[in-house]
């Protein structure tokens, strides 16, 4: 009898062994700061909210590039299934998908609350596709607002930026800002500080929380802020092998969670632009908000630039900018900021 309990008991412990061997480690990989970075705070909600919901998975956040994974190496390793998840801009990857410089257009998505209506929208499930014909799917929806930072002058309408030495992480984006007179050096938030630095940049477009977790208030003396000409599409996706993997119950745990991080996340930038608007005062930083003048400005400037020039692209990224466009226009009436014409949505063009 005493040797049946044994061997049940080893049974038991066996089987617990096995059952936590067989536990999937999913590796979430950023480029941004531990902590300090809403996204990466996102990120650990999400690794909580799913923990405590799916059995059988498990998460480990890699932030600061740990991984030794460039932002430009981050979608091979996610189409070859040696990353399982990430915090990605969708703009890194616009020279396979051409598409998602959608993300990164100057002024068509000005606000979180403009972010938020295209969540569930047939924009969002095109995006959705487009992901998923490349290797990867789109788990979160986390929009990042920024602003504009110079080293040697404030930046007001276009012609403010005649001269300066600037990156503005699309290149649809630095188009419009070469038309306007600036001459443009293209790399990762990650360099930006040094770039900074050393003079190699003399102004930005960036999003307060690349702002704030670079520490780029330690290189800036002017920033412009407010309805935002510069919004970053980071969101949080999964190896579309890891994802095809799970089981419905898992999937299911995963969306719940990434509403909740999603909520949270909105929530942190909210807060954010007071936050960076503190940190810019105790920096010294002349800090101005965007005229309404400015913005229409910029927004004339933008359409005949950046946005014309995307529609060019095919005919599928003419109807995601026309497509956002009328959502706007339906949800925020004809007598607001995104009543703007868009250049060439003619049905002649």
């Amino acid at each position: 009898m005493r040797l049946f309990h044994l061997t049940v008991s080893a049974c038991i412990a066996l089987s617990a062994l096995l059952g936590r061997a067989s536990a999937q480690e999913i590796k979430i990989s950023h480029q941004w700061g531990e902590g300090i970075d809403g996204r990466d705070r996102a990120a650990r909600v999400f690794v909580q909210e799913v923990e405590a919901r799916a059995a059988g998975l498990k998460f480990r956040i890699y932030p600061n590039s740990s991984l030794k994974l460039k932002p430009t190496e981050v979608l091979a390793a996610l189409q070859n299934n040696t990353l399982e998840m990430a915090v990605h801009p969708l703009v890194y990857n616009i020279d396979k998908v051409p598409e998602f410089s959608l993300a990164g257009l100057p002024g068509l998505v000005p606000d979180l609350n403009a972010a938020h209506v295209l969540k569930g929208s047939e924009i969002h499930a095109t995006l959705q596709s487009l992901a998923e014909a490349n290797g990867f799917h789109i788990v979160t929806w986390w929009w990042a607002p920024g602003g504009l930072f110079s080293k040697s002058r404030p930046i007001t309408g276009p012609a403010s930026v005649q001269g300066l030495r600037m990156r503005g992480a699309d290149p649809l984006f630095e188009f419009m800002l070469k038309e306007a007179g600036a001459s443009i050096s293209s790399m990762p938030s990650t360099e930006l500080y040094a770039a900074m630095q050393s003079g190699q940049l003399d102004a930005i477009g960036t999003t307060y929380e690349a702002f704030m977790s670079l520490r780029l208030a330690e290189q800036a003396r002017f920033a412009t802020v407010g309805t935002s000409l510069f919004m970053g599409f980071c969101p949080l996706v999964m190896s579309l092998g890891t994802w095809n993997k799970l089981t419905p119950e898992q999937k299911a745990a995963i969306e719940q969670a990434a509403t909740i991080a999603d909520t949270y996340f909105e929530t942190v930038e909210r807060d954010l632009e007071g936050r960076v608007a503190t940190t810019l005062e105790k920096a010294g930083v002349t800090t101005a908000r965007m005229s309404t003048e400015d913005y229409l400005a910029w927004l004339a400037l933008a359409q005949r630039t950046a946005w014309h020039k995307y529609t060019d692209i095919n005919p599928r990224a003419q109807q995601l900018l026309f497509g956002t466009v009328r959502i706007f226009l339906g949800q925020f009436g004809e007598g607001g900021r995104r009543a703007d014409r868009v250049p060439g949505d003619d049905p002649e063009h």
